[in-house]
C-alpha cells in the first residue's frame, strides 16, 4: 500500500461520515440479529406492516456484535465475502454504515480491512455505465495508481448502502458476465458481477437494504445476512427523553400516551418514526392553554402526521397564541402550490417505487426548489450533494405517503381521469369516491402491500381530527364531512366479502381506525374480554379479529380463541396466526383436518407461535402426524398442549420422532391422549436423543408399569428433562421401582408427579432408596397411592438425609399417627422441605401433636395441608402451642375438622403472638358464632395475614359481617371469606 495515501484516505471517510462524530446513542447497532434469510413478510409487506404484525418482536434470532460482523462464526468457517444487512426504512442502516466507517477509520473496528470503500446507490443513480476501476475510485477519489492495485490484493470492504434506492432493479438471471475492470458496463450489471465474483473477486461487499429489495440478490450468493434491531422500551424512553430534554414531564406524558396506543408504540421501535411521533405529541401537550384529556391526543398515523406537519409549519417552540400570523403567512397561494407539487412528486415517486429523485423530476412536477419554505426544506425534503448532481429525497417514506395522500385527495375531488395513470389516457373517473375505491382496488391488488400506509392516510384525511389540523392549509375545513359516511360504506362493503384474511383486508380495518371508526373492533374487542366470540366471526370480524390480535392488550398475553373457531374460519384467519407469540385453540372441534392447516402455520419461516394450546379438538393420530412433521422444521414453539384428544401410541410415535430432531420444545402436554405402554416407550427413546424437553405432562395416559420402565431407561440417559407428570397411569410398585432406580442416577428431574397410582408400602421403600440417593428432585407428589403408615416411614426415614425436597404431597395414603410421628422426627432434622400435604389422612389429635412439636424447632416448613385430618380440640391446642414459637410457618390448612371452640380460643391465641403467617383456612371447622368471634377479636389489631378463610362454621350472616369487617379493620388487602 502507498503509505502516504492511508491518512488522506482515513481524513475522507472521516468527511464522509459528517461533520458531527457524535452518532448518538447506538447500543442496538452495535449487536446484530443472525438471521437465515429473508421471510415471506419480509418480501411481500410494507415495512411497517411486518413490525405491525409481529408487534416490533424480532424474529429468534443470535446476534453478532459489530466488530465480529465480517469474521468466521466458528474456526472451521471463513470470512464472508458477500454480506447483506437489512432493516426497515428509518431504522438506521445509514448510520449504522457510518458508525462503521467512523470507528473503522480509528483503528476500533474491522482491523482485518486495509481499505474500506463506502459508496450508496443514491450516488451510483447518476450514472448510467461505470467500470470496476470507476467504482473504486468514486470511493476514494485520491488513491493513486499503486495503492489502487493493492486494492485488488489486500483486504478490502466496498460498502454499498441503499439498495433499495437503486434506479435500476438487479437482475442476476440477466448479466452480462464482465471480467474486466477497466470495461464500462451498465451500473446494475457491474453490481451484479461484483456480487457474482466476476469482478474484486478478493474484495469484500456489504449491502443495506429494506427487507424487499435485498431479495433482488438470490440467497445462495448471500455469505451472511444480518437485521437491524428497532427499539426497545429503554431505548424508546431513552430516545423520547433526549428529544424533549427540555421537559422531563412532557416526555413522560408523551411516553404514557403512546404506551396506551399500543399501534403507535409498537411503531416506535423505528427511530424516525418515534421522532415523528414524539415531536407531535409533545407539540400538542406543549401548545395546549389547559391539560388535555387523552381523546384530544393524536392516536392514529394520521393524526400524528397532521400534527407533525402543522408543527413544521408553525414552526418549532412556537406557543398557541402565535402560531396564527405564522400560517397565515404560509398559506399563500405559492406554498400551496408547492405543496402540491412536493405532493405531486412524491405521488408518482411512490406508485413507481421511486425514493430518490434529481433535478430533472424536480422541473417535471413544477417543484421550485429556490422557494421552498426554509423550514419545509429541511424537515420535508432533504438534499444530498453527488458527483455529478445534488439527489433530493423525502426523510423518510412516511413522509412520501402522507404527502403523496394528500396530493391525490385534493386532486381526486376535480380529476376526470384515473390519476394513477399519469398520462391521463384512461376511462373517465369522476367524483371523489370513484378515485377512493379506485385506490383502494390498486392497494389490495398490490402484491407487496407498498400502497398499504398510502390508503391508510387517505382515509385518515377523512378524520375530524386531521380536518381541524390541517384547515385552511392542506384540506378545506369541515369538506370531510361530505365524503366520510360513503367511505366508511365502501370499506364496510370490502369487509363484508367472504375471503381468506390477509395483510390487505387488515389493512381495510385500519383504515377505519385512521377515519375514527371503530365500532367494529371495538365490539369485537368486547367479545374477547368476555370469550363470546361464537357465532361472531362473520368475515367483516375475522379481518377486526386479525387486527386486534395486533392491536390489543387483551391479545399482548394470549390469544384465545377457544370454541369460536370452525374449520372454515381457522382456514380465513390461518395467514395472521403465524405472528401470536401465544395461541390458545382449545375446545373448537377441530378434528384432523385441521391440523393439517396448523401444521402449515407451524412449519412457516415467519412462525412466531411459542404457546399453543389444542386441548379438546378431537385430534386423532392422523392430525397429530401433521403437528408432528411440523416440529421437525419449526424453531420458535416452545410449549404444545394436546390435552383430552386421542391421538393414541401412533401419534405419541410420531411426536416422539420430531423429539428426536427438535431440540427447541420445551414443553408437551399429552394429558388424556391415550397413549399406553406403547406410546410411553417410543416417548421414552425420544428422551434418549432430546435434550431441549423440560416438562412431559403424560397424565391420565394407561402408562403402566410396562410404559413406567421405559421412561426410566429413558430418565437414565436424560439429564435435562425437569417435570415428568404421570398421574393416574396404573403405576404398581414394579413400575415405581424401574422409575426410582433411574432416579438414583438421573441428575435432572425437579419435579414427579405419582399421584392416583398404585404404589404400595414396598413401592415407599424403593422411593426412599431414591431419595437417599438423589439431590435434585425438588417436588414429589404421591398423593391418592396406597402407602400407608409403613409407606410414610420408609420415606420420612430418608427424609432425615435428603436436604433436597422442598415439596411432599401425601394427601389420601391411609396415613395415621405412626406416620405423622415418623415424619415429626425427620421435620426436626430436615432443612429443606418447605410444603407437606398431608390432607385427607387419619393423623388424629395424636398425629398432630407429634407435627407440632416438630413445628416448635423447625424452620423452613411453610405450608402445611391438614384438610380433614380428624384433628379436634387437643390437636388444636398442641398446634397452637407451635404457633407461638414458630416463625417459618405461612399457609395452614386445616379445612374440615371438628377443632370447636375450644380449638378456635387456642388458635386466637396464637394468632395474637405469631407474626409469620399469611394464609389460614378453618372452614368447616364448627367454630360457631363464638369461634369466628374469637378469631376476629385475636386479629383486630395489627396482623399480617392475607386470606383468612372461615366458611361452614354456623356463623351466621351479621355475625359474619361484623367478623369480617374486624379482622380487615387493621388490614384493608386482607381476603375475608365467611
Amino acid at each position: 500500500m502507498d503509505e502516504p495515501m492511508v491518512p488522506k484516505h482515513m481524513e475522507t471517510l472521516q468527511t464522509w461520515c459528517g461533520a458531527s462524530t457524535d452518532l448518538g446513542p447506538l447500543e442496538r447497532l452495535t449487536n446484530l440479529l443472525l438471521v437465515e434469510g429473508l421471510t415471506d413478510l419480509q418480501q411481500k409487506q410494507h415495512d411497517f406492516v411486518q413490525i405491525e404484525v409481529t408487534r416490533g418482536v424480532s424474529h429468534f434470532s443470535r446476534k453478532i456484535p459489530l466488530d465480529r460482523l465480517f469474521l468466521p462464526l466458528s474456526k472451521f468457517s471463513i470470512p464472508p465475502r458477500i454480506l447483506v444487512t437489512i432493516g426497515v426504512a428509518g431504522v438506521g442502516k445509514s448510520t449504522l454504515v457510518r458508525l462503521f466507517v467512523h470507528t473503522w477509520a480509528k483503528g476500533e473496528t474491522g482491523k482485518d480491512f486495509e481499505f474500506v470503500l463506502p459508496l450508496t446507490f443514491r450516488e451510483l443513480n447518476t450514472y448510467d455505465r461505470l467500470s470496476g476501476e470507476r467504482l473504486i475510485r468514486l470511493a476514494s477519489p485520491h488513491l493513486t495508481e499503486s495503492s489502487f492495485l493493492s486494492v485488488g490484493t489486500s483486504r478490502t470492504l466496498l460498502i454499498l448502502d441503499g439498495l433499495d434506492e437503486f434506479k435500476t432493479p438487479l437482475d442476476f438471471s440477466d448479466t452480462v458476465v464482465c471480467t474486466d475492470l477497466q470495461k464500462e458496463i451498465q451500473v446494475d450489471y457491474l453490481i451484479t458481477n461484483i456480487i457474482r465474483g466476476h469482478l474484486l473477486r478478493e474484495v469484500c461487499v456489504w449491502v443495506t437494504s429494506r427487507p424487499a429489495a435485498a431479495g433482488q440478490i438470490p440467497g445462495g450468493l448471500v455469505d451472511r445476512m444480518t437485521e437491524i434491531q428497532g427499539f426497545g422500551d429503554a431505548e424508546i424512553k431513552g430516545f423520547l427523553d433526549h428529544l424533549l430534554a427540555e421537559n422531563q414531564n412532557l416526555s413522560d406524558g408523551v411516553r404514557d400516551h403512546l404506551k396506551a396506543n399500543r399501534s403507535l408504540y409498537t411503531l416506535c421501535a423505528v427511530p424516525s418514526f418515534c421522532h415523528v411521533c414524539g415531536s407531535a405529541v409533545g407539540y400538542v401537550l406543549k401548545s395546549a392553554d389547559c391539560p388535555l384529556d387523552a381523546s384530544a391526543l393524536p392516536r392514529t398515523l394520521s393524526e400524528i402526521y397532521s400534527h407533525y406537519f402543522r408543527m413544521v409549519l408553525c414552526g418549532h417552540g412556537q406557543v398557541k397564541q402565535k402560531e396564527t400570523p405564522r400560517i397565515e403567512q404560509a398559506a399563500n397561494n405559492n406554498s400551496k402550490k408547492m405543496m402540491n407539487c412536493l405532493g405531486r412528486l412524491a405521488f408518482y415517486g411512490l406508485i413507481k417505487r421511486k425514493y430518490v429523485f434529481y433535478e430533472q423530476d424536480m422541473k417535471t412536477y413544477g417543484v421550485d426548489l429556490s422557494s421552498l419554505h426554509i423550514s419545509l426544506c429541511s424537515r420535508l425534503l432533504l438534499k444530498e450533494e453527488t458527483p455529478l448532481s445534488p439527489v433530493y429525497y423525502f426523510p423518510h417514506l412516511m413522509f412520501q405517503e402522507f404527502l403523496a395522500a394528500t396530493y391525490y385527495y385534493a386532486s381526486a375531488k376535480r380529476a376526470l381521469f384515473d390519476l394513477f395513470v399519469e398520462s391521463g389516457m384512461s376511462w373517465p373517473k369522476l367524483g371523489f369516491l370513484n378515485h377512493f375505491k379506485n385506490a383502494l382496488q390498486r392497494s389490495l391488488q398490490s402484491e407487496d402491500g407498498h400502497l398499504d400506509v398510502f390508503v391508510r392516510f387517505l382515509a385518515g384525511l377523512l378524520s375530524p381530527q386531521v380536518n381541524k389540523a390541517l384547515s385552511d392549509w392542506l384540506l378545506v375545513r369541515d369538506e370531510h364531512q361530505g365524503y366520510r359516511s360513503q367511505v366508511v360504506s365502501v370499506l364496510q362493503g370490502l369487509l363484508a366479502v367472504d375471503q381468506a384474511v390477509s395483510c390487505r383486508t387488515v389493512n381495510l380495518v385500519r383504515c377505519l381506525h385512521e377515519i375514527q371508526q371503530v365500532e367494529i373492533a371495538t365490539h369485537l374487542e368486547e367479545a374477547l374480554k368476555t370469550e363470546s366470540l361464537a357465532g361472531k366471526l362473520t368475515p367483516a370480524n375475522l379481518s377486526a379479529l386479525a387486527y386486534l390480535l395486533q392491536t390489543s392488550e387483551v391479545c399482548c398475553e394470549e390469544a384465545n380463541l377457544s370454541s369460536c373457531l370452525s374449520h372454515h374460519t381457522l382456514q380465513s384467519l390461518l395467514s395472521q396466526l403465524l405472528y401470536c407469540s401465544n395461541l390458545r385453540l382449545d375446545n373448537n372441534r377441530f378434528k384432523d383436518s385441521a391440523m393439517d392447516l396448523l401444521g402449515s402455520v407451524l412449519s412457516g419461516k415467519d412462525c412466531h407461535i411459542q404457546k399453543i394450546s389444542l386441548a379438546e379438538n378431537q385430534i386423532g393420530n392422523k392430525g397429530t402426524k401433521a403437528l408432528a412433521r411440523s416440529l421437525m422444521v419449526n424453531r420458535s414453539l416452545l410449549a404444545l398442549d394436546l390435552r383430552n384428544n386421542s391421538i393414541g401410541p401412533q401419534g405419541a410415535k410420531a411426536l416422539a420422532d420430531s423429539l428426536k430432531i427438535n431440540q427447541c420444545l420445551l414443553s408437551l402436554n399429552l394429558q388424556k391422549n391415550g397413549v399406553g405402554p406403547q406410546g410411553s416407550k417410543k416417548l421414552a427413546e425420544a428422551l434418549k436423543k432430546n435434550w431441549g424437553l423440560k416438562e412431559l405432562i403424560l397424565s391420565g395416559n394407561c402408562v403402566g408399569d410396562a410404559g413406567a420402565a421405559a421412561l426410566a431407561e429413558g430418565l437414565k440417559v436424560n439429564h435435562t428433562l425437569l417435570t415428568l407428570d404421570l398421574q393416574s397411569n396404573s403405576i404398581s410398585d414394579v413400575g415405581v421401582t424401574a422409575l426410582m432406580r433411574a432416579l438414583c442416577s438421573n441428575r435432572g428431574l425437579i419435579s414427579l408427579n405419582l399421584r392416583e397410582n398404585s404404589i404400595s408400602k414396598e413401592g415407599a421403600c424403593e422411593i426412599a432408596r431414591a431419595l437417599r440417593a438423589n439431590g435434585t428432585l425438588r417436588n414429589l407428589d404421591l398423593a391418592a397411592n396406597l402407602l400407608h403408615d409403613e409407606g410414610a416411614q420408609a420415606i420420612a426415614l430418608a427424609l432425615r438425609e435428603n436436604q433436597a425436597l422442598t415439596s411432599l404431597h401425601l394427601q389420601w395414603n391411609f396415613l395415621q399417627s405412626r406416620a405423622a410421628r415418623a415424619l415429626s422426627q425427620a421435620l426436626q432434622s430436615n432443612q429443606s422441605l418447605a410444603s407437606l400435604d398431608l390432607q385427607e389422612n387419619a393423623l388424629g389429635d395424636e398425629g398432630l401433636a407429634a407435627l407440632a412439636s416438630a413445628l416448635k424447632g423447625n424452620a423452613t416448613l411453610t405450608d402445611l395441608y391438614l384438610q380433614v385430618a380428624m384433628v379436634g380440640e387437643s390437636g388444636a391446642r398442641a398446634l397452637a402451642e407451635a404457633l407461638m414459637t414458630n416463625r417459618s410457618l405461612a399457609t395452614l390448612d386445616l379445612r374440615g375438622n371438628a377443632i370447636g371452640l375450644a380449638g378456635a380460643k387456642a388458635m386466637a391465641g396464637a394468632l395474637k403472638v405469631n407474626g409469620a403467617l399469611r394464609r389460614v383456612n378453618l372452614q368447616e371447622n364448627a367454630l360457631g358464632l363464638d369461634g369466628g368471634i374469637c378469631i376476629a377479636t385475636a386479629l383486630s389489631g395489627s396482623h399480617g395475614l392475607t386470606y383468612v378463610n372461615l366458611q361452614g362454621n354456623q356463623i351466621g350472616e351479621s355475625g359474619a359481617k361484623v367478623i369480617a369487617d374486624t379482622i380487615r379493620a387493621n388490614a384493608p388487602e386482607c381476603v375475608v371469606e365467611i
